[in-house]
């Protein structure tokens, strides 16, 4: 081997490199072992939750202190925490999110929210556009406005975008194609800016390993929080626009009247409306009846004649003491009846001519312990535009009350605000101004003095993190539009450590299983494969460590995967080195030999899997993309250690005068010497593969396939229970709250239900999401243990494990849009193989028999995911995993494959003599051996993993399971039958 000692050279220092990277990840294990070990014997009662706070405690207390000492230099205990390997959140738990900047929010905002018709008109037909397309936004609105204006009205119209907000870049005179690309260019820089803004949000939040970033220019933004456990609090700080507002208020002695006049007002319209209902059969009811019913008929009497009072609790003012900023109270049950009710046309004209601008707003939140909100009416205007506005603030910060009791939070404002805010405190001194943040009042109080200095906090019911969370938003700017989140994967602390212990648990006994066996087979050969595995899977970890990829629980299959394809390398070549042997060459000669025939086949093996997971992490996104890492990954690493680590090791040995017989006892003589007339066979094997065919066709049409929320949209939770539970009973008890039945079934264990609901999908409420979760613990409450509140339930963050465990939500126009990546993924895939086997064999026989077996392999593992999608204890639904499981099988096969193709090239080159149908059954005879090893080896370590690994990827592991199985089946009698059927019928066509 040439340049051994640069090989060497090269092993040795990246080995170094990956155990220094490495290095950080153990010593952040320890300390936080040392965390733990503190926390318990610290603790009184060995709460969960007390000793979590311990356990941070002890971690701020030492994370600027030394953890690693390397001699020449100190890493602090928070700088080896950030170079730690990152996990996935399926590992550590957390929050992935989509967010949509919405891009009908930035167009508003920049007409000054024109009323204008057509263009009004435009965003209504765009949004609802945007629903079957995959164009952006943008365009989506400019083809509707064009279409609904038929060129009446120009975008530069004054009520549209040449407003005074744009006069410096669109006026009144420019034409549609002039303003356009302005228009672009103003939505591309909200974007950016809603970018800025929350990635400044994310790194104050105090998660490590945060990763956000902008997917092109289509509003969309990924953002993954590992280890984030308070979601809630994640949802409000991503959603939160942080539209800060300082309004001057009406006191509850300006509305007294209005609200009494209301009052009367809606007593009249609620009287029509139940005339109106009003039938004879009503007239026609008993005395009977009428006594039993007295009592409710007399509620319903107050209701009617009271409607507003009788949800609403208004505070007269008695006396100049009572006077306040604060209307009114009601239950949090009542407020969206209330809030119709105040903007009924009829109730607005009540108000007096100097106050029909006033803006009703509630309390941020209810009062303590209780679910009682407050009612208050802001000054507003015809633009509604309030006289002090967020962008004022420089500066922003969580304190204490000055009785250092309560949380609340200090702003400073810049020049211009400082002003502004002397003004308006000025004008103010005995009344009240109120601090208003995305619409919700979070103070009022009264102004005792005009305030100079520019300084003012806000105080209210706040905990340290909502105190700490509004700071942090102030401070980093409002968003220029409202960011929704169109896709989320929500997994619970505790799950996350159940996928560590059965993933690491999987792949040590799949790795002992490999291990055992290269020994089993080849002896003290099989002794240096395994080392050159183990440094593979260093170099795996340590490459991923260093660039900072994440690990989720699909790329720890990957590195198995990767192990397999690892160990076929090494099949390759000593299956090689035994024919070199076999012809009488010496040891030395047979090495070399073996090695540089085996060249070909392993570098076109692993280049065409190679491609697949190129293309699966284009596409893929999550938990694909990290399987698509460690995949690629572990391919580049794999042929390192396969073709030289191996190498170096097996000639170490040999020169020293050692002999290696590349096999033992009990394998000696295993595939040797076989002859199996391959092609004689292929016909009954069309009949096989057709009829499975047919009935997977069939099956496909009539049962369809399982589709996850990942294709379809809606809402996934995976719920855990104390006890067995029943699906059918919870999805009885659900349908009550859904109003119709969401799909509830059992997952993984029988304590544990996977429910899924399309509830209210299409609702961007930034509220939804908690009503969702509300209407789902009243469903299960009677399921769950008394002890289980519903703060419990929603993190199952408690002694008991239960409640949520996972939670996915998917929006229907992101599904759309994976649905299509997924498509495109397969379809790439298939296209790129094809044209790298016409490139590599030159011949396009080659090619159509490669991907006519691929294309047979898909169908087939469709095929028999929508015959057993009911009838096998796990979960098989159809997402973005199992798509990365079909691009994964499409490697296998492929692999497979060409190494068959390369030696059938080879045999017809060495062979001239021979009959193609002789070539064809020798070369596929002659690596029979290794096609069997890798295959068992593979299947082997699969079923490891499906056996021991989560309940999240069985499906995932059962789809690569049964890809195994067939494409090794169709790289023998489908693959090479037809490049060989397609070759003779041309042959014969082209002597006629």
């Amino acid at each position: 081997m040439q340049n051994k000692g640069l090989i060497k050279l090269f092993a040795i220092i990246f080995s170094l490199v990956c155990l220094y990277q490495l290095s950080f990840t153990w010593v952040a294990k320890d300390v936080e072992k040392d965390a733990v070990i503190y926390a318990e014997s610290n603790s009184a009662d060995k709460n969960a939750g007390g000793l979590k706070i311990l356990e941070r405690q002890y971690l701020d207390s030492v994370a600027n202190l030394p953890a690693l000492n390397l001699g020449f230099t100190n890493f602090t205990y928070n700088v080896v925490k950030e170079k730690e390997i990152n996990l996935g959140l399926d590992l550590k738990g957390g929050i992935n999110a989509t967010l949509e900047v919405s891009v009908r929010d930035i167009l508003q905002g920049l007409s000054n929210n024109s009323k204008n018709p057509v263009f009004n008109e435009a965003l209504v037909n765009a949004t609802k556009a945007e629903k079957n397309s995959d164009k952006d936004y943008i365009d989506l609105f400019l083809n509707a406005f064009q279409e609904a204006s038929k060129g009446t009205v120009k975008l530069s119209d004054p009520t549209i975008f040449g407003n005074k907000s744009l006069k410096e870049k669109i006026n009144f005179k420019m034409s549609d194609d002039e303003v356009i690309p302005i228009l672009k260019e103003e939505v591309k820089g909200s974007i950016n800016t809603a970018f800025e803004v929350l990635r400044n949000r994310i790194d104050r939040f105090g998660v490590t390993q945060p990763n956000i970033q902008q997917e092109g220019e289509s509003g969309r933004i990924i953002i993954e929080l590992p280890g984030a456990k308070d979601i809630d609090r994640v949802r409000k700080l991503l959603q939160s626009t942080a539209e800060l507002q300082f309004w001057e208020v009406y006191t509850n002695q300006d509305l007294a009247q209005f609200f009494v006049s209301a009052n009367t007002t809606l007593a009249e319209i609620v009287k029509t409306e139940e005339d109106t209902k009003t039938t004879d059969e009503t007239t026609t009811a008993t005395d009977d009846i009428d006594d039993l019913l007295g009592e409710v008929k007399d509620s319903i009497n107050i209701e009617a004649n009271n409607p507003l009072f009788s949800k609403l609790f208004v505070r007269f003012p008695q006396s100049q003491n009572d006077i306040s900023s604060i209307l009114a109270s009601a239950n949090v049950k009542d407020t969206a009846v209330i809030n119709d009710y105040l903007t009924k046309k009829e109730v607005r004209s009540l108000l007096p001519a100097e106050m029909k601008y006033a803006k009703f707003a509630w309390d941020v939140k209810p009062l303590k312990d209780s679910k009682i909100i407050n009612l208050y009416a802001l000054k507003s205007n015809r633009e509604d535009k309030a006289p002090i506005q967020g962008d004022v603030i420089s500066d922003a910060s969580q304190v204490f009350d000055q009785l250092g009791a309560n949380p609340e939070v200090s702003m400073t404002m810049n020049s211009v605000g400082t002003k502004q805010w002397a003004k308006m405190t000025t004008a103010n001194v005995g009344k009240f101004v109120a601090v208003v943040l995305d619409d919700y009042v979070y103070s009022a109080p009264r102004v005792n003095d005009a305030i100079t200095t520019g300084r003012t906090s806000i105080s209210g019911q706040f905990s340290i993190d909502e105190a700490q969370d509004l700071a942090n938003a102030l401070k980093s700017g409002k968003l220029p539009a409202a960011a929704r989140i169109i896709q989320s994967d929500v997994v619970g602390p505790s799950l996350g450590q159940e996928a560590i212990n059965s993933g690491t648990s999987s792949f040590i006994l799949a790795l002992l299983i490999v291990l055992a066996w290269m020994i089993f087979y080849y002896g003290k050969a099989g002794v240096f494969s395994d080392i050159a595995l183990a440094i593979n899977i260093l170099f795996i970890f340590g490459v991923l460590a260093a660039f900072g990829a994440v690990l989720t629980l699909p790329g720890i299959a990957g590195i198995v995967l990767t192990i397999g394809m690892s160990v076929d390398a090494n099949v390759l070549i000593y299956e090689r080195i035994k024919e070199e042997m076999a012809k009488g060459k010496g040891m030395k000669e047979s090495i070399n030999d073996g090695f540089s025939g085996a060249l070909s086949s392993i570098i076109d093996a692993n280049i065409t899997t190679l491609l697949t997971g190129i293309i699966l992490y284009i596409f893929g996104t999550g938990p694909v993309k990290g399987f698509a890492t460690t995949l690629i990954i572990g391919i580049l690493t794999s042929l390192f250690s396969a073709i030289f680590i191996t190498r170096l090791l097996i000639e170490w040995y040999t020169n020293k005068g050692n002999k290696l017989t590349f096999n033992t006892a009990i394998t000696r003589g295993w595939f040797q010497d076989i002859r199996i007339n391959f092609l004689q066979k292929r016909k009954i094997a069309y009949i096989i593969s057709g009829s499975v065919l047919i009935l997977g066709i069939g099956s496909l049409f009539t049962n369809g396939l399982n589709y996850g929320v990942d294709f379809k949209g809606g809402r996934t939770y995976t719920v855990r229970f104390e006890n067995k539970i029943n699906a059918s009973e919870v999805a009885s008890s659900l349908k009550e709250q859904f109003g119709s039945s969401p799909e509830v079934k059992t997952f993984g264990s029988a304590n544990q239900l996977k429910i899924t609901t399309k509830y209210k999908i299409d609702d961007d409420g930034i509220t939804v999401d908690d009503e969702i979760q509300n209407l789902l613990y009243k469903g299960v409450k009677s399921y769950l243990p008394e002890s289980i509140t519903y703060e419990k339930f929603k993190g199952a963050d408690n002694e008991m494990n239960i409640g949520i465990m996972h939670s996915i939500k998917v929006g229907p126009t992101i599904a759309d849009d994976i649905k299509q990546a997924a498509f495109w993924a397969i379809i790439g895939s298939l296209i790129v193989v094809f044209l790298y086997i016409l490139i590599r064999f030159k011949k396009w026989q080659y090619s159509l028999g490669a991907v006519t077996a691929v294309f047979h392999d898909v169908l087939i593992v469709l095929a028999v995911f929508s015959i057993f999608q009911n009838l096998l204890p796990f979960d098989m639904e159809i997402g973005q995993s199992f798509i990365a499981a079909i691009l994964t099988v499409v490697g296998y096969s492929l692999n497979d494959t060409v190494v068959i193709f390369d030696r059938i090239r080879e045999f017809t080159e060495k062979h001239t003599s021979w009959p193609f149908n002789r070539v064809v059954d020798a070369a596929l005879s002659s690596t029979l051996g290794r096609t069997i090893n890798t295959s068992a080896t593979t299947l082997i370590v699969l079923l490891a993993i499906f056996i021991f690994g989560g309940d999240s990827i069985k499906g995932f592991m059962f789809a690569l399971i049964i890809g195994v199985i067939v494409g090794t089946y169709s790289s023998l009698f489908i693959a090479s039958p037809i490049m060989y059927d397609t070759t003779v019928k041309l042959d014969k066509k082209n002597k006629k």
